[in-house]
């Protein structure tokens, strides 16, 4: 066996033993966390990002970010968002951004009119800093993940290894889960969302780092299995974290996987030769099997409950009123304040309070395009915009990063039921920008080698 792929093999070991000794001692998550970033700002700084050392380390911590938080390790909600952006500050000191990058400066320009109105505008017992900060970081953070992947050359390879390191931690939370609630069957008693088998922490976010982990070792399966070993750790890891996103009960994890697993096939055949379509047909019909497979063990398991939740119907068989657990009230309240406030928004974190004011709801956005449309007016649109619109342009014209799209639709449909709550979106979305090539670029070399 290769020494790359023995080396899999232990990490993928260590990382099963870190989801059982942050499940015994949760006091080792803090140091976890803290370990993180000493390690990686000490990778980077050494190495002096010579070989995009920041992406290796920033990717783990996207990994880590969920189980970090629902253990308590994470110190503080929002320390995935800041880790990254040291990381991020860090490599472009030693390593600059592209001067084609300057629409995502233009990004950060367009947020600044919705900071200055929030600061007039939150109540006076409002803890302006901390309503501020809760929903521009997750912005903030993207525009410096956007800022130094912007074209930025990385070889196929290099990227592969960031996808593989990414897998690592997100093994350790697939653990921890199995741990928390062994029995699936025992604690799912209806439709909604399940906290449970969510390791008690919010399925929202479990089910979308859950999602990620199908994509990312679906990959792992289909690009990145050197012999029949991997062949069979990684299609297992397909179907756990397949198994563990859907009783979660939280649907948009799940959608979201289905989706870039989608977009990469597709991309994937378009691009290759007749042979390579055809091996694509063959996973294609595999993977359909597969879910298939996954899908009636998870309804056994929940004893049809997951049929009702994904037709949306309560336990009794009852379609609900709401398509979208209540969401749409949300965003019905976030579109009326930009038609009432259309050019600069109410301001960042002012559309919490608005909304409790007027129809009594306490509750943060769950989507990102309707928040940043209502607290930045038409800037916000503009910024969307941006955002949407730049990976897509990249695309077109250069197709070698086959990732892109997946890594696109990732952010979009994350956004869009989980706002920003975790570093994920931004980072992932970063990724989308990169320009990749077929041979190493000089002084880069693979970290798993």
């Amino acid at each position: 066996m290769e020494k790359s792929s023995l080396s899999y093999l232990y990490l993928i070991l260590f990382h099963v033993f870190i989801g059982v000794l942050v499940f015994i001692l949760p006091l080792i998550s803090t140091l976890y966390t803290l370990s993180i970033v000493v390690f990686g700002l000490a990778f980077i700084i050494k190495s002096k990002n010579k070989n995009n050392e920041v992406l290796i380390m920033s990717a783990y911590v996207i990994g880590a970010e969920v189980l970090l938080r629902m253990t308590g390790g994470a110190i503080l909600n929002e320390a995935g968002k800041y880790i990254i952006m040291i990381f991020m500050f860090t490599a472009i000191i030693y390593s600059g951004f592209s001067n084609r990058a300057f629409i995502y400066w233009v990004f950060f320009i367009f947020l600044i009119p919705g900071v200055i109105v929030s600061v007039f505008s939150l109540n006076f017992d409002t803890d302006i800093r901390k309503a501020i900060a809760f929903n521009i970081t997750g912005p903030v953070c993207l525009g410096m993940c956007a800022i130094y992947c912007f074209e930025r050359r990385i070889s196929y390879e290099r990227l592969k290894s960031v996808i593989t390191v990414l897998s690592l931690p997100l093994v350790s939370t697939a653990v921890y889960l199995f741990l928390y609630a062994p029995s699936v069957k025992e604690v799912v008693k209806g439709t909604d969302s399940n906290f449970l088998t969510s390791g008690g922490f919010g399925p929202n976010q479990v089910s979308t780092v859950l999602g990620l982990g199908l994509f990312i070792f679906f990959v792992q399966f289909l690009l990145n299995s050197k012999n029949k070993l991997l062949l069979m750790i990684n299609a297992s890891f397909v179907l756990i974290f397949a198994f563990r996103g859907i009783v979660t009960f939280s649907r948009g994890g799940v959608i979201t996987a289905i989706v870039m697993i989608a977009l990469l096939l597709m991309v994937l055949y378009y691009q290759g030769n007749s042979r390579a379509k055809s091996k694509i047909g063959v996973v294609v019909i595999i993977t359909f099997l597969a879910g298939l497979g996954v899908w009636g063990y998870s309804s056994l398991q929940t004893s049809g409950l997951i049929n009702k939740r994904y037709a949306n119907k309560d336990a009794l068989g009852r379609v609900k009123k709401s398509k979208l657990s209540g969401r749409e009230t949300l965003i019905a309240s976030e579109f009326q304040m930009f038609l009432d406030n259309p050019i600069l928004g109410v301001g960042v974190g002012k559309n919490k309070e608005i909304r409790k004011e007027e129809t009594g709801i306490n509750a943060a956005s769950h989507n990102e395009v309707t928040r940043m449309v209502a607290e930045h007016g038409t800037f916000g649109i503009l910024d969307l915009m941006i955002l949407l619109f730049t990976p897509l342009i990249l695309f077109a014209n250069d197709r070698r990063n086959i990732f892109a799209l997946s890594f696109l639709a990732f952010w979009f449909l994350t956004i869009n039921h989980a706002a920003m709550r975790t570093a994920a979106p931004a980072f992932v979305y970063g990724l989308a920008l990169l320009s990749v090539v077929a041979k190493k670029p000089e002084k880069e070399e693979s970290t798993l080698n």
